[in-house]
This record gives C-alpha cells, structure tokens and sequence, in this order.
C-alpha cells in the first residue's frame, strides 16, 4: 500500500535538494560534519574561502531547509548540521561526504 506524505514533508523534501545542489553548501556540510560540532559562521566561511555575504547566504538556504542551525552568541554566529532532518528526510546522506 502507498502512503501519501503530506504536502509540508514534499515541500520541505524540495528545499532540501535545491540547498544540496549547490558545491559551496556541500563543502559547508563537509567541514561540519568533519568537525563533528558548531563552528562559527566565520570559521566554516574561511574554511571554504567564501565572502562574508556569500557565506550568509549559504548558510541562510541550509537552515532554511533544516538540515542547518544556527545560534547567535553576541555579534558572532555558531552553525551546526541538524541531525534530526538528515535522520528524517536522508538517512545515509552524511556518511556519503
């Protein structure tokens, strides 16, 4: 029998794989899960030789799709991957970077 997900869930499926199809968001999940914890925004943008605006933006469209977090200390910025959507929605994904 076919389930059929719920609309939310396909919606969220769709913002998910238009942040994977993108090499510099890819790198940013690769250094994270490398790193195994939060990192500052700036550190992983200079791991991955971005600019600070196109870094944000980055970083912006993963925690959009959920499979980022991000947390506001101050004037400085902490990311780390959301392990929850990954279980979720793409189960093996992380061990394939």
């Amino acid at each position: 029998m076919i389930t059929k997900l719920s609309n939310s869930d396909d919606a969220q499926r769709i913002q998910i794989f238009k942040a994977l199809a993108d090499e510099s968001r890819l790198e940013i999940l690769r250094i994270l899960k490398k790193s195994g914890k939060e990192m500052s925004c700036g550190e992983v943008g200079e791991h991955c030789k971005l600019h600070k605006a196109t870094a944000s933006y980055h970083f912006k469209t993963l925690r959009e799709a959920g499979l980022t977090t991000t947390r506001k200390d101050s004037t400085s910025k902490y990311v780390q991957i959301n392990y929850e959507t990954f279980k979720q929605f793409l189960p093996s994904f992380l061990e394939t970077l």
